[in-house]
C-alpha cells in the first residue's frame, strides 16, 4: 500500500514540476541512481538477491533427495562421530533435563569427493529436519551489506520453513565455508567479507536450545587451515569431523553400493577393484563405475566386465586415450622405460604390479599401475627406499638399452626428490635428525644426492641382472601395448 502511495505522490509532484516550467531531469537523474541502488541491494526476488537461493527442505522435500547413512559407503567413522552429535537433536527433551547445551555448529572437513554434502543431507533425513543448503560463495558480492543480509536471510528462512512444516528443527549446511568463514583482515580493499563472517557469527550465537526450534548448522570445507579461529571456537563449530579417503574396505562398500543393480559380468570381483583404486574418493569410485558402463555400452556388451573396470581406472587416473602415436623409436623406449619401474617394483614388492602400458593417456605416455595389499598410514625408511628404486628404474633402462636418458623421466625424478626430502625431513637419512630448516644448503644436497645414486645403483643392479626379462617384456609390450601383471610375473619366474 505504501509503495502505491509513493509512486503515485513521485508522480504527481514530477508531473507538477514539469507544467511549472522546471527542468526536472536531474531530478529523474538522481531518482534513475536511487532505484537501481535498491534494485541491486535488495533481497530475493529481485536484483542480486535473485542470484541467491536456498535449497531443500527435509525429508523428501524438493530438491533434496531422501540420502541415508546406509547410502554412504566408507566413511564409518565419520558417520559415527556425526550420529553422535544428532542425538541432541533427536533426545532434545534428555538434553534439556540434564541440562546440556547441543551443539551449534559441526565442520566436515577433508578431500573433494568424500561425501561430505551427503553426509549433511543424511544427518538432515535422520532428524528429520528442515535442510537447507547454501555455497560459501552465494555469500559474498561487492555491494556492502549484501552478503550479512544474505546470512540473515538464510537462517531466518529455517527457522520460518521449520514452523510452517511444523517441524523442531532445521539444519543449516554452508558448502565451501572457507570462502565465506576465511580469516579476518586479509581482504584490505573492502570489509564486505569480515562484514558477513561477523554476521554469521553473531547469528550462531544467537541459537538457543530452548527456541522453538532448534538450530544445527553444518559446514563443509577442505581448506580448514583458512577459517578464522574464532568461527572453530567451542560454541560455534564445537565439533570438527574428519571425512577422510576411503580405506580399502570403505572403497569395497562404495563400490557395492554405486554397482546394485547394474549388469556385471560374473568374473567382476571388487575386492580386486578396491584393491587397484588405492588414493580414490567416493567420486572417483562412482565415475569409475560409470566410466566402466559406458566403455561396455560403447562395445555393444550388455554386462560390465573386468576388462571395462580396468580401462575405467586408467581413464579416471591418467585421463581419456589420445590418439597421436609416437614414433617407433620413441614407443620402445617408452616401453623400455615402463618395464624398468615394472620389474623394479616386482622384484622389491612381488605382486604389486597390475599391468603395465604404452597407450597415451592424458599427459602421460606410457604408465604402470601398481597395486598394494593394504593401504599404509605410516612409511618405513625400507619402503620409501624401495619407492626410489622403482620411480629410478625407468630411467635406468633407458640407459641401459640406449646409453642415454629422455625427458620421460623428469615427473620421476619430481616424485623421487619428494621422497628423498622426506627422509631427510623424517630423520631417516644417514643425518639423523635435523632441522632442515637450519641445514646447511651443500650438506642438504650432498645427502640427497647421496641418497638418490644409492637408489639408482641399486635399480641398475636389479635390472642388469634381469636383462634378458627386461628386452623380451619390453617386446611383448611394444606387440600388445600393454602386458598383465600375472603375464609379467610369469616372465620373471
Amino acid at each position: 500500500m505504501l509503495k502505491e502511495i509513493g509512486v503515485g505522490a513521485s508522480l504527481a509532484v514530477a508531473t507538477f514540476l514539469l507544467a511549472s516550467g522546471y527542468n526536472i531531469t536531474p531530478v529523474l537523474l538522481l531518482f534513475g541512481i536511487g532505484l537501481a541502488l535498491w534494485y541491486l541491494q535488495s533481497g530475493p526476488g529481485v536484483g542480486v538477491g535473485r542470484r541467491f537461493h536456498v535449497l531443500g527442505q527435509g525429508r523428501g522435500g524438493p530438491g533434496v533427495p531422501g540420502v541415508s547413512f546406509g547410502d554412504i559407503g566408507g566413511q564409518e567413522v565419520a558417520k559415527r562421530e556425526l550420529l553422535e552429535a544428532l542425538e541432541f537433536v533427536t533426545r532434545a527433551d534428555e538434553v534439556r533435563a540434564l541440562g546440556i547445551r547441543p551443539l551449534r555448529g559441526i565442520l566436515l572437513t577433508g578431500p573433494p569427493g568424500t561425501g561430505k554434502t551427503l553426509l549433511a543431507k543424511a544427518a538432515a533425513s535422520y532428524t528429520g529436519s528442515v535442510f537447507l543448503a547454501a555455497s560459501g560463495s552465494e555469500f559474498v558480492e561487492m555491494y556492502a551489506g549484501v552478503g550479512a543480509q544474505r546470512v540473515r536471510q538464510l537462517f531466518s528462512t529455517a527457522r520460518t520453513r521449520a514452523t510452517r512444516e511444523k517441524r523442531g528443527s532445521a539444519m543449516v549446511f554452508i558448502d565451501e565455508i572457507e570462502v565465506l568463514g576465511g580469516k579476518r583482515g586479509k581482504h584490505t580493499s573492502h570489509l564486505e567479507y569480515d562484514q558477513t563472517l561477523n554476521q554469521l557469527l553473531v547469528e550462531m550465537d544467537g541459537i538457543n536450545p530452548y527456541d522453538e526450534v532448534r538450530l544445527l548448522v553444518i559446514g563443509a570445507t577442505n581448506r580448514a587451515d583458512l577459517l578464522d579461529p574464532a568461527l572453530l571456537r567451542p560454541g560455534r563449530f564445537d565439533r570438527v569431523v574428519q571425512v577422510n579417503l576411503p580405506d580399502r574396505e570403505g572403497r569395497l562398500h562404495i563400490l557395492r553400493i554405486h554397482t546394485k543393480g547394474k549388469p556385471l559380468a560374473d568374473d567382476v570381483d571388487l575386492d580386486d577393484i578396491a584393491r587397484d583404486t588405492f588414493g580414490f574418493s567416493g567420486a572417483h569410485l562412482e565415475n569409475l563405475v560409470n566410466e566402466a558402463a559406458i566403455l561396455a555400452m560403447r562395445q555393444g556388451k550388455g554386462v560390465i566386465g573386468p576388462n571395462e573396470f580396468r580401462d575405467a581406472i586408467d581413464k579416471v587416473i591418467m585421463g581419456e586415450r589420445l590418439d597421436r602415436r609416437p614414433s617407433k623409436a620413441d614407443l620402445e623406449r617408452i616401453a623400455f622405460h615402463e618395464v624398468g619401474h615394472a620389474l623394479a617394483s616386482e622384484v622389491l614388492r612381488p605382486g604389486s604390479v597390475s599391468m603395465v602400458t604404452v597407450t597415451s593417456r592424458g599427459r602421460a605416455l606410457g604408465y604402470t599401475r601398481q597395486t598394494q595389499e593394504e593401504d599404509l598410514c605410516l612409511y618405513t625408511r625400507d619402503w620409501l627406499e624401495d619407492q626410489l628404486a622403482v620411480l629410478l628404474g625407468g630411467a635406468v633402462a633407458e640407459e641401459i638399452r640406449f646409453g642415454s636418458r629422455s625427458t620421460g623421466a623428469a615427473n620421476d625424478f619430481e616424485q623421487a626428490l619428494d621422497i628423498a626430502r622426506r627422509l631427510v625431513s623424517a630423520g631417516m637419512s644417514p643425518l639423523g635428525v635435523v632441522n632442515v630448516d637450519e641445514l646447511p644448503r651443500q650438506l642438504y644436497h650432498e645427502t640427497m644426492s647421496a641418497i638418490m645414486k644409492a637408489q639408482e645403483r641399486r635399480a641398475r643392479e636389479i635390472l642388469e641382472s634381469r636383462d634378458d626379462v627386461l628386452a623380451a617384456a619390453s617386446a611383448v609390450l611394444l606387440e600388445n601395448e600393454k602386458i598383465d601383471g600375472e603375464e609379467l610375473r610369469e616372465m620373471l619366474q
